[in-house]
């Protein structure tokens, strides 16, 4: 199934709606630490509710962590792309890649050999992101979508 990566997320309401996501589509969520915040901090619990037990989370203490672990393509998800996430044709050992609040992935990431491409989700001019869980909810269900809903009913 795809795999959604938070690189050093900051805001534990994110992640929690994050976890929320990864139970509701069997995508596995990645945290690469540092984070900035204890995964028991009660607004991540609150956003994430009761989803944590149908999650499937790993936490990663670093970049190369991650990695090691994934073994499919990298896509790196950032404002400054051109290309667009609906014009990939995903698979499900896909990494979809998200950088941290506020100030997306750092050049050292976007420019690492595993980066499959940089793509960006269409915005109207002059807004400068959107909210990381809603992104990454943008993203999954594309890439599910194109899957075939796979494993969903």
């Amino acid at each position: 199934m795809l795999h959604v990566a938070f690189f050093e997320p900051r805001i534990p309401g994110n992640t929690g709606s994050a976890i929320r996501l990864a139970a509701g589509t069997g995508s596995t969520l990645h945290l690469v630490e540092p984070l900035g915040f204890d995964l028991s901090e009660a607004k991540l619990r609150r956003a994430g509710l009761d989803y944590h037990d149908l999650a499937h989370v790993v936490v990663h203490p670093s970049w190369d962590a991650l990695l090691d672990t994934v073994p499919g393509r990298v896509y790196a998800f950032t404002t400054h792309a051109t290309q667009h996430h609906t014009d990939l044709a995903y698979r499900a050992d896909d990494v979809l890649l998200f950088g941290p609040e506020p100030t997306g992935l750092p050049a050292d990431v976007l420019e690492h050999p595993r980066i499959t491409a940089q793509v960006r989700i269409p915005m109207l001019p002059g807004r400068r992101s959107m909210n990381l869980s809603n992104a990454a909810a943008v993203a999954t269900y594309e890439a599910w979508r194109q899957l075939g809903f796979e494993g969903g009913v």
